[in-house]
């Protein structure tokens, strides 16, 4: 990151050139304490929209289902140079599934946490270099 930040202070000294840095995110965070505390087999389906919220997806399995919840981090960093211009984005998520049993009961939970990994970076310029 201090790379890259110094490549664009180095590269507005030569005019005509500008720099941006963008975070978005999307959906709510998935607090990671509460998807670990989720017990198959102790929670229902209430249990865990109370916990978490809404879930962005409901996927029906036959008489059970799943619920997804996803969290997305997206960063994003350009150059633009006299005419030419270099972006670059890193989008990483946060997702959990749910799966419930034909009663509602939890049965699995499955999840990933990557949003926070997402870095901001231009094509061509990395900190490796």
């Amino acid at each position: 990151m201090i790379y890259l930040k110094a490549t664009c202070a180095a590269l507005l000294l030569f005019g005509s050139t500008s720099c941006f840095f963008s975070r978005t995110d999307v959906h709510q965070p998935i607090p990671k304490q509460v998807v670990v505390s989720l017990q198959p087999g102790t929670h229902t389906a209430a249990d865990v929209v109370e916990k978490l919220g809404a879930p962005i997806e409901v996927v029906q399995l036959g008489h059970r289902s799943a619920y997804r919840y996803e969290y997305q981090r997206n960063k994003m960093t350009g150059v633009f140079l006299l005419i030419a211009g270099l972006q670059g984005t890193d989008q990483r998520s946060d997702r959990v599934w749910v799966f419930f049993d034909e009663n509602d009961r939890l049965t699995h939970v499955a999840s990933s946490f990557e949003a926070e990994n997402a870095e901001f970076e231009v094509p061509f310029i990395t900190e490796d270099d």
